[in-house]
């Protein structure tokens, strides 16, 4: 079991990993070793809450599939284990980040102090701006 928070976690098995090849620096050893990590898990049929799932799939973006499936390639390290350790961190993260429900805006309407103020300011701005303008063209 992976803990996220106090009550929420999620197992082990409900994590797919798949090592691919990396690209970038490593010279031959990029040719021979697959040590990039493809993690993947399925949010839809995971152990998550409903709201948290729902989150997740609108935090992550791009990162999920139309299945519900959310991705994260990790290539970062030139070794297999550090970048598993760092796909699951980033899987714990989203999660975590989900968890937090947004604050609801209250809608406010401006002072009538603020509204004052504001059209006091855009005259003054006219002002200047009609001073700027040469008389004799006008006429």
């Amino acid at each position: 079991m992976i803990r996220i928070t106090e009550n929420i976690f999620i197992n082990e098995n409900e994590i797919k990993e798949e090592f691919v090849r990396s690209s970038g620096p490593g010279g031959q050893n990029v040719n021979k070793v697959s040590t990039a990590v493809q993690l993947r898990f399925d949010v839809i049929n995971s152990s998550l809450p409903q709201n948290v799932k729902e989150r997740l799939i609108k935090i992550s973006g791009k990162k999920t599939t139309a299945e519900g499936i959310l991705i994260i390639d990790a290539r970062k390290f030139r070794s297999q284990e550090k970048n598993r350790e760092d796909a699951l961190q980033r899987l714990i993260l989203l999660i975590e980040k989900a968890t937090h429900e947004p604050k609801k805006r209250i809608k406010t309407k401006p002072s009538k102090v603020a509204k004052e103020k504001r059209l006091s300011d855009k005259k003054r701005k006219s002002e200047i701006k009609s001073f700027r303008r040469n008389k004799d063209y006008l006429k």
